[in-house]
């Protein structure tokens, strides 16, 4: 019954994927762009929470041992610390806004838990940043869609 609404929750709940996968993935299948819209805000912001608070406990149990992720903590503080001490709120908004690599919901939350952001603060900036992100994607793959539409 709600086979496409779950696909594209899933492919948002994916790190690798999140907005681009899930957003590309409801749009391709057709789906109501309000609703596609809707499903990845609401999956990706609310990944926020399970990521922030759950890290705490994950890493003072096993994952302080791994050292894969020290080095991906390594990596985004690199990556996205410059961003939020000179921006602040809107460093972090911005980090998750740019649809790239490793700057999705997970990378900003894992970074707003490591910088040791307030969680509400975060939580707002990551939502601000979803919604850019989103309408990114969103007019992207809109823009590339007509392109290849007049051409084929």
């Amino acid at each position: 019954m709600f086979e496409n609404e779950i696909m594209v929750a899933i492919a948002n709940i994916v790190p690798t994927t999140e907005q681009i996968g899930g957003i590309t993935l409801g749009l391709s299948l057709g789906m109501s762009p309000f609703t596609v819209l809707l499903i990845s805000l609401t999956v990706n912001c609310l990944l926020f929470f399970p990521i922030y608070f759950g890290l705490t406990f994950m890493h003072n149990k096993f994952l302080y041992k791994i050292k894969l992720f020290e080095k991906y903590l390594q990596r985004i503080q690199k990556r996205g610390k410059p961003l939020v001490d000179k921006y602040g709120f809107l460093g972090l908004t911005l980090f998750i806004a740019i649809p790239t690599p490793l700057t999705g919901t997970y990378t900003a939350s894992t970074l707003s838990w490591f910088l040791n952001l307030n969680w509400k603060k975060a939580f707002l900036a990551i939502a601000l940043g979803s919604v850019i992100g989103a309408l990114v994607i969103f007019f992207g793959y809109y823009g590339l869609y007509n392109i290849l539409k007049t051409m084929f």
